[in-house]
């Protein structure tokens, strides 16, 4: 028997143009089959109906994530958390409370910000040694393009000061040649080959965290970066009916070839869980100076950064075009402006050598992006996919990393709107919150954490609220080929939408950020309510 209900007395934000507001939708089971007035909803209610009052909320499409952890967010979840540390003595502090029950047992997790504390000093192994003698330690920097690890960590990799840097990464040195534990980029590598796999328990506890986050927070769909056995744990959920949000799961482009053996195409799977695009990296990240720039960073004329080596000795373009020409889409990370406009030289290269196809490439962060890239982005069809709330991170400390001039190539929403680019928001979760009503709120605002710009951070790039929406709604679902499914409320799409405490139109944008979810509707059933 088909299961039938009618959430009606909504303000329904639809975001379908043809209709963009109702009040009342009907479901059967998990697809929605009307939208439209109560008046008009009444005709299709029976004595076999659950009506749902939504009370005259405002509801909106599920939020989609165009750029989340699942696991390694999980996994964070149940381990240390550093996100608001804001001095070395609290760092040092909470890392010797967290490891006296961890003795011999691997430390990992963090998300600690150098920026957060007064000087900036990155943290150094010296802070943490005395308290993990016999317990291995490596805390990943927020961004996850650097991390410290501890000198018994540091020993089981084999690092010492004779070890050289690998292409596309760096072990800093003190003056002595001695390494101080902080690892980027690629030199992370070193430690992360010698960290035990997780269990299946770790796994199936990190997807469960993860799953009750996103529904807390309205997020119904999650453009998920898999990395190894991630996507075997997550078909385990799907198998378990454990999954609350959609997944559209990017794997590394190294397997790209893998997929094309056995004829796997874009955004193949269940309505539940798609694979078909694959994930790369160009460069590092901003705060840790190895985004990878035209001009050098401020503090040192002679780094512009890190890129991946894939990138410089060309076999990044060479997997891009294997990948396009098999139609996997491809979803690479570019962070520095240089970074940035390579990547978009290859996408022209892609498409002018491979057979046309509707491959939707995208571009994860273009954080930093000159004026006339973006144009090339919109006259390519490249995909943006952004994080709005890393400009309220970055924003309090990105202008003494690369000045004024180039703070203002940051985070270009409305630039990359009225040129005609697709955009898509997301989070990048964990490195920053997954709460999408943030987002939006920093998109609109562009308030940074420090308080200083109250009337926004390059305020000629705010964006409107239903721009704002669309980019975490219908944007997102074309990003993974999944317009037709989600991303709006319509007749025939799956019955995932939310409900809020308070209208995003009617809400002063200083005020946004407080708005709360009350329901997350998840293929037609009631997954969250406060």
């Amino acid at each position: 028997m088909k299961y039938k209900k009618a959430f009606i007395n909504g303000k329904i934000y639809t975001v379908n143009p043809k209709a963009e507001w109702a009040e009342a939708i009907i479901t059967v089971d998990n697809k929605i089959v009307f939208v439209g007035s109560n008046e008009e909803a009444s005709l299709h209610i029976d004595t076999f109906t659950e009506v749902i009052d939504l009370e005259s909320k405002f509801v909106l499409p599920g939020f989609i994530d165009s750029h989340a952890h699942i696991v390694m967010g999980g996994e964070f979840l149940i381990s240390i958390d550093l996100t608001n540390v804001d001095s070395p003595q609290l760092f040092s502090e909470k890392i010797k409370i967290f490891a006296k029950d961890k003795i011999g047992k691997w430390i990992t997790g963090g998300n600690w910000n150098h920026h957060n504390w007064a000087d900036s000093e990155l943290p150094r192994k010296e802070w943490i040694d005395e308290d993990t003698k016999s317990t291995p330690v490596f805390l990943q920097r927020m961004d996850y393009h650097m991390g410290l690890a501890n000198s018994f960590a540091l020993q089981l990799a084999g690092i010492t000061s004779a070890t050289p840097n690998p292409a596309g990464g760096e072990i800093i040195k003190d003056a002595n040649g001695e390494p101080t534990g902080i690892l980027i980029d690629k030199a992370m590598d070193l430690i992360y080959k010698i960290i035990p796999q997780s269990t299946d328990e770790v796994y199936v506890n990190a997807i469960d965290a993860a799953m009750k986050l996103a529904r807390e927070n309205g997020v119904t769909s999650i453009h998920d970066i898999s990395y190894n056995h991630h996507f075997r744990a997550l078909q385990k959920a799907e198998r378990e009916n454990r999954l609350t949000s959609r997944v559209y799961s990017r794997l590394l482009l190294t397997k790209s070839s893998s997929f094309s053996d056995i004829e796997i195409e874009h955004n193949f799977g269940s309505d539940l869980l798609k694979i078909g695009s694959m994930k790369a990296f160009a460069d590092g990240s901003l705060g840790s100076e190895s985004a990878y720039m035209f001009e050098p960073y401020n503090s040192n004329p002679n780094n512009f950064g890190l890129p991946m080596e894939e990138l410089t000795n060309g076999k990044l373009k060479e997997m891009i075009l294997a990948s396009d020409k098999n139609k996997l889409q491809c979803s690479i990370h570019a962070i520095g402006d240089r970074a940035v406009s390579e990547l978009i030289d290859i996408a022209e290269a892609m498409i002018s050598e491979n057979p046309s196809w509707d491959r939707r490439f995208r571009i994860e962060h273009a954080q930093t992006i000159r004026p006339t890239d973006i144009k090339r982005c919109a006259d390519l069809g490249i995909i943006i996919s952004a994080q709005p709330y890393h400009l309220f991170d970055d924003g309090c400390w990105a202008e003494k990393l690369i000045g004024k001039d180039r703070l203002k190539q940051t985070y270009s929403f409305k630039s990359m709107l009225n040129a005609g680019v697709k955009l898509c928001f997301g989070s990048d979760w964990s490195v920053s919150t997954i709460n999408p009503i943030k987002g939006i709120h920093v998109a609109v605002t562009r308030e940074t954490s420090d308080g200083r710009n109250p009337n926004g951070l390059i305020p000629e790039e705010k964006i409107s609220v239903s721009e704002a929406i669309k980019c975490y709604t219908i944007n997102a679902a074309y990003a993974a080929f999944q317009e037709n499914l989600i991303g709006s409320i319509e007749v025939g799409k799956l019955a995932d939408f939310v409900v809020l405490s308070d209208n995003l139109f009617e809400t002063q944008p200083s005020k946004i950020k407080d708005i709360k979810i009350n329901k997350t509707i998840f293929n037609g059933e009631v997954v969250f309510s406060i």
